[in-house]
């Protein structure tokens, strides 16, 4: 799941090297916490939060394939 996340903000975002993903939960409940650069933020998040819609919709449609629970927090 984390590899999969990371791999759709870094074709948003500038700075790769300050993404950070943080996993909480376990095997089948899973939250992911994101933290970019706050240069960034704007890109991931973007106009009226549709990207990081987008983000989650995409998260856990693989995670449904998977057998799994996700939600995707993007934090400061």
């Amino acid at each position: 799941m984390k590899e999969m996340l990371e791999i759709l903000v870094r074709s948003l975002v500038d700075n790769v090297d300050k993404i950070e993903i943080t996993e909480n939960g376990d095997d089948k409940d899973l939250t992911l916490e994101l933290r970019v650069d706050p240069s960034d933020m704007g890109k991931v998040i973007g106009k009226q939060g549709k990207i990081a819609r987008a983000i989650r919709t995409l998260m856990k449609a693989y995670a449904t394939k998977e057998g799994k629970r996700v939600n995707v927090e993007i934090v400061d």
